[in-house]
């Protein structure tokens, strides 16, 4: 028992391995945050899908991995109890850059090497193709 009571005491001394302070702060958080990207993405489920059938589909693409990434933010800091109180400033902060999408939409011309040109062509290709090794 001596020995446990040491082991926590030295874990708490270095504080780098507790949930809610030191370098492992935020570690619920990411988890979460990553997690949830990673199910949309195998779950097929798409933002940008539901934002071409509202728009044009110009810029639907950027638009909906940010609103995808401010809800994955949201969640992930309501259910981390480091960062609940930061939950409210991480989705403000990750939405106001949504205003500057149109100006660089029409003043910003983007490289050819940029790396959403051609990748449509490229991965309607890969669909189609057999992946069968």
């Amino acid at each position: 028992m001596k020995l446990l009571s040491w082991i926590k005491f030295k874990i708490n001394k270095m504080g780098f391995l507790e949930l809610d302070q030191g370098v492992m702060r935020g570690f619920i958080f990411g988890l979460i945050h990553v997690s949830i990207l990673i199910i949309g993405y195998y779950s097929g489920w798409s933002i940008n899908r539901l934002l071409k059938l509202a728009s044009n589909g110009h810029i639907a693409g950027i638009i909906g991995a940010v609103i995808a990434h401010i809800f994955a933010d949201l969640i992930a800091a309501a259910l981390d109890p480091t960062m609940r109180s930061a939950a409210l400033g991480i989705v403000l902060g990750g939405a106001i850059p949504l205003i500057f999408i149109p100006f660089l939409e029409r003043y910003i011309t983007k490289s050819e090497k940029h790396i959403m040109v051609g990748d449509h062509e490229d991965i309607e290709k890969d669909l189609k193709s057999s992946h069968e090794n």
